[in-house]
């Protein structure tokens, strides 16, 4: 389950960033998943809570926001929304489609208290 390495990476920004803002308590994060990320929300949440015991973090609630898949057919030279990294265009069913976007993770957001 890569979803507890990318948590505990999560843990170490919010922790490098509470020493930097000299800030003791997270109370939301605000987290960006690409819908091509390939990272399961369910076990991303369960990790989060999981490394955030007895952190700056403990307790805090996690916001997923998820963002949409894109590519680029180059069988039909368009920009297209894409749901899976590997499908076909949906415009013209050309499986030369290189993903453009939604593959991203980022910590958007914090809120503190």
């Amino acid at each position: 389950m890569h979803e507890m390495s990318l948590a505990e990476g999560v843990l170490q920004l919010i922790e490098d960033t509470a020493r930097q803002q000299e800030f003791s308590k997270v109370t939301t994060v605000w987290l960006e998943i690409g819908q091509l990320a390939g990272v399961e929300v369910a076990a991303m949440r369960f990790c989060f809570d999981a490394v955030t015991r007895g952190s700056v973090a403990e307790g805090a609630q996690l916001e997923i926001i998820s963002t949409p898949g894109s590519g680029w057919c180059m069988g039909c030279s368009t920009s297209v929304a894409l749901s899976e990294a590997f499908g076909e265009c949906p415009q013209c069913g050309s499986y030369q489609v290189q993903v453009t976007g939604g593959t991203e993770m980022r910590v958007k957001e914090l809120e503190v208290g």
